[in-house]
């Protein structure tokens, strides 16, 4: 495999703390330009990509815990268009748009029919979240496994959640549901539950996988604890909905895994079900693939890598994959860092690079999930970013970094 891209001084530099053992330890770093990223002249074609993109906040609501989320519509449709721009889809509305994390139901119905119309604008693809979210979590709380009442309240809620998404002209991501993880006795109640929605749908779905990591209160999805004995129900309700379904993403930070489930997909009969990893540890080799097969991408860290992740496609499309694969690996480490551990502030560090990159008026998230990662952990994000090539102007990605570190006590 060749090496990632060698990126040129940008002329720039930066006052950094260096967080060790002397915390008066300061590193002046020189920043380099950005990557050598390209947008594509025509679609891209080897690999089906999307980027499941944040939503930014109006500066001055009031987006704290628990209140409804004002979005700044303006800022959100135009972080999109930059994705499209570089050829890949949205895939919208999903975790990274902090479903269940901040974005209630009223303003994720309106997300969904702002972004659906803004890619038929420009002839864009955009695949929405459809969930059961608008279930009272009170009530949820409440219900005893196996109550046929609330099972029929799951399924309605995402026979809902699904007629909103088709009807704005969006692909239906059938997300995994917390209710239904909390009423589901075992197999055979999923089963049911996905049995009725993909009944519904009018042109083949994504189903969604997400692991722990992403979201605790998914432990036992599809009926087991045991990740062997999910991915026998998960195939089930694949094989008896195939032509139904277009894709599954799968998100559990296990290549292995993916890799098994993907080989297993390609040996069914019948129409073929891609693979979007969700792996935002292990995408480089995933997208790559090997003899037998490659993952599609559908993943939150290419929102914040979108550049440079459409010039690997861009690479593997004219059958370069040793380059697509090194740009891929230069983004890497930024990946598991965004994505370390606990994994679902994630959209906290996705958000500080938009900021960093002039794409937001304020570091902010909705639901106040910008108090997620720590100041020493967001500027490590920085450095990495930088390293890749990912501070997009440099010069502003400086003063902005100064500014926040000014407020924060760590640099005067």
């Amino acid at each position: 495999m060749s090496a990632g891209p060698l990126l040129e001084a940008s002329g720039v530099s930066v006052t950094l703390p260096a967080f060790s053992a002397e915390t008066s330890d300061i590193e002046v770093r020189a920043l380099r330009s950005p990557g050598p990223w390209t947008t594509p002249e025509r679609p891209l074609v080897s690999r089906v990509a999307f980027a499941a993109a944040h939503v930014v906040p109006q500066v001055g609501a009031e987006n704290v815990p628990g209140a409804p989320a004002a979005v700044d519509w303006d800022a959100t449709l135009a972080y999109r268009h930059r994705i499209w721009s570089y050829g890949l889809g949205v895939a919208d509305a999903m975790d990274t748009a902090q479903r269940g994390m901040g974005l209630d139901w009223a303003a994720t119905q309106e997300l969904v029919r702002r972004s659906a119309a803004e890619a038929r604008s420009v002839g864009a693809r955009v695949a929405c979240g459809a969930g059961t979210d608008q279930l009272d979590p009170a009530a949820v709380a409440g219900w005893t496994p196996g109550d046929p009442a609330a099972l029929a309240a799951v399924t309605d809620a995402y026979r809902e959640q699904v007629r909103v998404v088709q009807d704005a002209g969006a692909q239906v991501i059938v997300m995994a549901s917390r209710a239904l993880a909390r009423v589901a006795r075992g197999p055979e109640d999923y089963a049911r539950v996905y049995d009725a929605v993909l009944a519904e749908a009018d042109q083949p779905v994504i189903l969604h996988w997400l692991g722990t990591m992403f979201d605790p209160a998914l432990e036992g999805y599809w009926g087991s604890a045991s990740v062997a004995e999910a991915t026998e129900v998960f195939l089930d309700v694949i094989k008896a909905h195939q032509a139904r379904v277009d894709g599954v993403k799968v998100s559990l930070l296990d290549a292995s895994h993916e890799v098994g489930l993907r080989r297993s997909l390609a040996a069914l009969p019948g129409p073929a079900v891609r693979l979007y990893t969700g792996d935002d540890f292990n995408y480089p080799e995933l997208i790559t693939g090997d003899d037998e097969g490659h993952s599609d991408a559908l993943l939150g860290i290419f929102a914040a890598i979108y550049p440079a992740a459409s010039t690997a496609l861009q690479a593997f499309d004219a059958g370069d994959d040793g380059r697509g694969h090194a740009i891929l690996a230069s983004t890497e480490a930024l990946g598991r860092h965004i994505f370390e551990a606990p994994t679902y502030y994630y959209k906290t560090g996705i958000a500080f690079l938009s900021w960093l990159n002039g794409f937001q008026p304020g570091f902010q998230l909705v639901g106040g999930l910008h108090a997620g990662r720590s100041v020493r952990h967001l500027a490590e994000l920085f450095r990495l970013a930088d390293e890749c090539g990912l501070l997009l102007d440099p010069e502003l990605a400086a003063s902005r970094i100064t500014a926040f570190l000014q407020v924060n006590g760590v640099v005067r």
